[in-house]
């Protein structure tokens, strides 16, 4: 559609509505001056959980992510660059959150280090020398921290000792391939994946160098020993009873 600069000062409102539609050219003397264009919210590249390999021209800065996360009442993940729209859990999922989060709180309770569900933001850097080099935020399912004087403002800048993440059919190329790099090289000790659907649990172990010291795969009938703390043990059929 093509108008002129006093027909759109005389009815600007009209075609703001009529802008939804089409693309308005603004002429002045018979030429065109200007263009009117429907405006989009920018999408910052989002990625939801299941759009699975599908990877982002460009990464996003922490400010953008900021300006995201402040004006929407989502929740949304940082990691390497990209944004992850976090998808609510279901009912299953929330089920086994529950039951390992009750046996990691009768271990810690009297234990200096406390465990901890989401959604708490755990902000991570990999191999940098501090958060805005590398920024990276996600909310884990199940943490264990140690150093509780890195919770500032409610948020978490520190090295979890112990990272479980239950599996969901949306999260399973994050929580296996994007989150396992960023935790291993974040210097996180011990990282556990809770497949529902198999009914089982990866546990990996990293070294101080951050590489992968230990990989098992435990199933029911298994007993799973964590490797950074003495006594923590759970045995796997309790934990899939109630799936």
């Amino acid at each position: 559609m093509r108008i002129n600069t006093t027909d759109l000062q005389n009815a600007f409102g009209k075609y703001l509505a009529l802008v939804e539609k089409e693309d308005i050219i603004i002429t002045k003397n018979g030429k065109n001056v200007a263009k009117l264009i429907h405006y989009n919210e920018p999408d910052y590249f989002l990625l939801h959980e299941e759009m699975g390999n599908y990877k982002s021209t460009r990464r996003i800065s922490y400010e953008e992510y900021m300006n995201l996360t402040s004006s929407s009442d989502q929740r949304y993940e940082l990691i390497d660059g990209e944004i992850y729209l976090i998808a609510s859990p279901g009912f299953q999922h929330q089920v086994m959150v529950n039951e390992i989060a009750w046996h990691f709180s009768n271990y810690f309770k009297r234990h200096p280090c406390k465990s901890l569900t989401a959604p708490l933001d755990v902000r991570l850097f990999g191999y940098a020398t501090k958060f805005e080099e590398d920024p990276n935020v996600v909310q884990p399912d199940v943490i264990v921290i140690c150093d509780m004087n890195k919770i500032i403002d409610n948020k978490y800048e520190g090295i979890p000792s112990l990272i479980v993440e239950v599996l969901s059919p949306s999260t399973k190329g994050k929580d296996m391939a994007a989150k396992l790099h960023l935790y291993m090289k974040s210097g996180v000790p011990e990282y556990w994946i809770v497949n529902l659907e198999s009914r089982n649990i990866v546990q990996y172990s990293f070294t101080e160098d951050r590489d992968i010291d230990g990989l098992s795969t435990l199933k029911e009938g298994d007993i799973i020993k964590s490797a950074v703390f003495d006594g923590l043990e759970i045995v796997l059929e309790d934990l899939f009873a109630e799936i």
